[in-house]
């Protein structure tokens, strides 16, 4: 029985590791859809970020109470897990908490601590739920969230609860089989825990053989639940568990506000007002594509943060376009790019060449309406936890309907060509400048 039941955790433990490598691998070609961007500067303030940003969550402590309910969640399901290496090494060997003898009262102390931030990940996780489904924050019930996205976050935090009551429950069931001197327990004597004995009281009426089964079906379940969450992270927002490290790590570093110029395009105008600056017989190649149509068009950063986005809503609950009742959503721009990215994802899996399927991130995803509402003021790129830029994916959408499609309302059109003829958004001569301080 011992025997069968190792053969099946090895194959379960195979199949997850397995199946999560596959799922990461098409993640990777799906962020690779973006053209190459080189972003190695400055590593100083980059490991700065890493630390700051990731590790510490800094931006949350705006809000010193969630982010310290976040911070909870965070660390009880990292650090618990630790002990996911005992009961992984437990399954392949037959054996029952393994370093129970070799830490003693060090593991005591140990998986203590760990029912402390099981109870902590219990409390955070249903005050979250409250809020997202009885409070209902302005931000948690937008539209945007309308179907799998309320409820994937849901059910992330009720597998979190479930996962942790588990472990007490384990706990409880297998010091009380301690006490009672059952084989197989005995051997491997922790005494009670700091949380789990409270429950105790309720297994005292089960006899040895029944409470076996509860031991084993927690382990299972716990383990198993484990399994399934693994594999459940990568077709989740929750997958910022994972990308906000390296998302943090790459995230820009130049002044927010300043946007990237096309050179090709710096030199046609820098030459077009001042000739004499102009190489003798050059001719300058001109750009394959302004600003990007699809997912393709964007750099492999821009997919990354798409994947990266938690949903939170910080960055459209800051949105003035937002506020103000226009389509424009950051966190819905995040999403429909990381929607499309999956989508040709698809294709490519059923061998079809990317973007053939006659769709766009432009137009198909991301609507006119939506671009042209945002004011380019940076307070989505200011209120992200995990450094996502959705400005920048909205301005290379926005100047490829300005450059290839010359879509633009009137007055943008106005603008544009006071800018060429006069150098001012003014329909004023340039001679005329200086008028103002003529009196009359």
């Amino acid at each position: 029985m011992q025997i069968a039941q190792q053969i099946l955790f090895v194959i379960i433990s195979v199949a997850a590791i397995l199946l999560f490598a596959k799922r990461a691998r098409q993640l990777i070609r799906n962020i690779r859809l973006g053209h190459e961007e080189v972003i190695n500067d400055q590593p100083a303030r980059r490991w700065r970020n890493l630390f700051l940003l990731a590790f510490g969550q800094q931006k949350m402590f705006r809000n010193p109470l969630v982010a310290v309910l976040h911070f909870f969640v965070y660390a009880g399901f990292v650090i618990i897990n630790i002990e996911v290496l005992e009961i992984v090494l437990d399954g392949i060997l037959g054996t029952h908490r393994l370093f129970a003898s070799s830490l003693g009262g060090f593991y005591t102390f140990l998986i203590n601590a760990f029912e402390v931030l099981a109870v902590l990940v219990i409390a955070a996780c249903a005050i979250f739920l409250v809020r997202r489904n009885v409070i209902k924050l302005r931000r948690f019930a937008s539209k945007d969230l309308n179907g799998w996205p309320r409820s994937d976050a849901n059910y992330i935090l009720i597998t979190e609860i479930v996962l942790m009551t588990l472990f007490l429950f384990l706990n409880a069931s297998d010091t009380l089989l301690q006490a009672r001197g059952e084989e197989h327990y005995a051997a491997s004597a922790t005494g009670n825990f700091i949380f789990s004995h409270l429950l105790q009281p309720l297994l005292t009426g089960l006899d040895n053989s029944a409470l076996i089964v509860l031991e084993r079906t927690c382990w299972w379940l716990h383990i198993v639940g484990i399994f399934a969450f693994l594999n459940y992270l990568p077709y989740s927002k929750h997958l910022h568990i994972i990308l906000a490290f390296p998302n943090a790590w790459y995230a820009r570093l130049a002044p927010m506000g300043k946007m990237e110029n096309m050179p090709s395009i710096q030199k046609e105008v820098l030459y077009a007002m001042q000739p004499e600056l102009a190489p003798a017989g050059e001719t300058a190649e001109p750009p394959k594509k302004f600003g990007a149509k699809d997912v393709m068009d964007l750099s492999w950063k821009n997919i990354l943060d798409a994947y990266s986005c938690t949903e939170c809503g910080r960055c459209s609950a800051a949105c003035p376009a937002n506020m103000t009742g226009k389509e424009l959503s950051p966190r819905t721009i995040m999403m429909k790019t990381r929607d499309r990215a999956d989508e040709i994802g698809r294709g490519l899996d059923k061998k079809q060449e990317a973007g053939s399927d006659g769709k766009s991130l432009l137009h198909d995803y991301i609507s006119v309406e939506e671009l042209r509402a945002c004011t380019t003021c940076n307070a989505c790129v200011q209120e992200c936890p995990v450094s996502i830029n959705p400005l920048d994916i909205i301005l290379q959408l926005r100047r490829y309907l300005v450059m290839e499609e010359s879509n633009t309302p009137p007055e943008w059109a106005a603008m544009f060509g006071n800018v060429e003829n006069n150098f001012a958004p003014w329909k004023f001569s340039p001679t005329d400048r200086d008028q103002w301080t003529v009196q009359s």
